[in-house]
């Protein structure tokens, strides 16, 4: 009886929509919602929390929870196909519970730290229900499962503002963590209630020291490239930070071509799954890039004269929140044609609609109506991104093997959503000219704005090229009976 408490009873997959399903989904999803609250609500009390700290050290702040997700993430993905990904995803929410609970009481910046490195775990519930979804449905259902599962908690950009507000004016910035803590507990609760344990898990041993050099690796040069611009590009400081993510990396890279189980295996990263990582690193960077660029020259009033500006008061909340429901269509519809014909067309078609989107906007950034079209365009194009980046590395992995692939996906698209994030913020930044703003603050030039539009648009084009390799490799990426003996399904 207990057993059948603590696992709730796994049949055949599921291979059609049914009541049970949904509300697999719906907790799923609600489980994904976390990851969003950690990252985000926090920015909302940014200045509560400057103040009640005494530091300026915003940068750290806004970045602390998802450099730790990156810590995080190669750990929980390999234990996940060793331990099973429902267990993993409840510990994981657990994890970001008692981390909202420290911030949430911490006396003092470090206690704080501490408590968002325990949160940042919440990173890894996304490619952990899209590992358990794989294994529990079967391709055609999970696929359109997945579509659902990683753009249905963009809904919560929508809305989130709207709900918050209110209740931090009244209880303060505090009022963020109960939220997030209570959240967690919550998911955690439907999880272990609800959802079957992943069938298919793997055998041997976590290779723990190479799951930190991996995560502090990657955490360490994302360090870097996010604060670098605040804190000094070539500060001893920085520069130390950022030979300590080298060496951690390079000791990854050697430990991980000696030992027998290593956290991710180099040598068995076939031609398919290093052109899909290369695909997803570039058209992350591209929308999220764009997605930021849109929310910049959204505060700048038109009337300033400088070529480019679309403030015009509540437009621009249409304006920030169409993107939103732009991922929750690309995200759906990506996952059902993936079902149908595979993930790698819906890619394909999810970076050729960004390509336009990107493009319109060198004359959207002065034209709202077209502005906004090319903000949900560029939604639909994050969605679909996403999803068929899930769904191509599940497909193209072995099952026992699901949550690793799943995990490094996960890394890949903040990889290229922060690197280029960066790299467009320093073109605009060297494009600027003294601000006409009531508080004087500097703006760029149309030029400059333009060369940001240019970059972005050619990554995606960049992104279009492993992309059409992909689409033409119809076998490596098609939802197709395969034989039991075949070795992409090996168990």
């Amino acid at each position: 009886m207990k057993d059948a408490l603590d696992k709730p009873a796994f049949g055949a997959p599921e291979h059609r929509w049914t009541s049970r399903l949904i509300l697999w989904v719906a907790v799923l999803i609600l489980a994904n919602v976390l990851a969003d609250v950690v990252v985000g609500s926090p920015m909302m009390v940014l200045p509560q929390l400057l103040e009640h700290f005494d530091t300026d050290q915003a940068a750290w702040l806004n970045a602390s929870a998802m450099l730790a997700g990156a810590i995080w993430s190669p750990l929980l993905a390999k234990s996940s196909d060793i331990f099973g990904k429902r267990l993993v995803l409840i510990t994981t929410l657990l994890l970001a519970c008692a981390g909202a609970l420290v911030c949430l009481v911490a006396p003092n910046i470090w206690v704080f730290m501490s408590g968002r490195f325990l949160q940042g775990a919440a990173f890894a519930a996304v490619f952990l229900t899209v590992a358990l979804l794989r294994q529990i449905c079967t391709p055609v259902v999970a696929m359109a499962a997945v579509g659902l599962v990683t753009s249905g908690s963009s809904i919560l950009g929508i809305v989130e503002p709207f709900l918050m507000k209110p209740i931090i004016d009244m209880f303060g910035y505090r009022s963020v963590f109960v939220a997030a803590a209570l959240l967690a507990a919550a998911a955690a609760l439907c999880v272990r209630s609800v959802i079957p344990e992943s069938p298919i898990r793997s055998t041997g041993r976590i290779d723990v020291v190479g799951a930190f050099l991996l995560g502090g690796g990657l955490a360490a040069v994302l360090a870097y490239v996010s604060l670098g611009r605040d804190l000094g590009w070539l500060s001893g400081g920085m520069l130390a930070l950022l030979a300590a993510g080298a060496a951690a990396l390079a000791g990854w890279v050697v430990l991980a071509l000696r030992v027998a189980e290593p956290i991710i295996d180099i040598r068995a990263l076939s031609r398919p799954v290093l052109l899909m990582l290369l695909a997803l690193v570039l058209a992350a960077g591209a929308f999220r890039s764009m997605l930021q660029l849109t929310s910049i020259i959204g505060q700048v009033p038109p009337d300033l004269g400088l070529g480019y500006g679309l403030g015009h008061g509540e437009a621009i909340a249409v304006l920030l929140a169409t993107p939103n429901l732009g991922i929750v269509i690309g995200g759906v519809c990506a996952g059902w044609i993936a079902g149908r014909i595979g993930p790698a067309l819906p890619l394909l078609g999810g970076i050729a609609i960004g390509i336009a989107g990107t493009f319109a906007m060198l004359a959207g950034v002065s034209v709202l109506p077209l502005a906004i079209t090319c903000g949900a365009m560029l939604g639909v194009a994050a969605g679909a991104i996403g999803a068929s980046g899930y769904n191509l590395a599940t497909d193209l992995a072995p099952p026992e093997r699901q949550g690793t692939i799943a995990g490094l996906v996960s890394v890949v698209l903040a990889l290229g959503s922060v690197v280029f994030n960066v790299a467009g913020g320093e073109v605009l930044k060297s494009t600027q000219v003294p601000g006409t703003f009531a508080d004087g603050a500097p703006v760029s030039t149309t030029t400059g704005v333009y060369l940001y539009v240019a970059m972005a648009g050619m990554l995606f084009v960049l992104a279009a090229i492993p992309a059409i390799m992909l689409a033409r490799n119809r076998s490596a990426a098609a939802v197709t009976p395969q034989r039991a003996d075949s070795p992409a399904v090996s168990r």
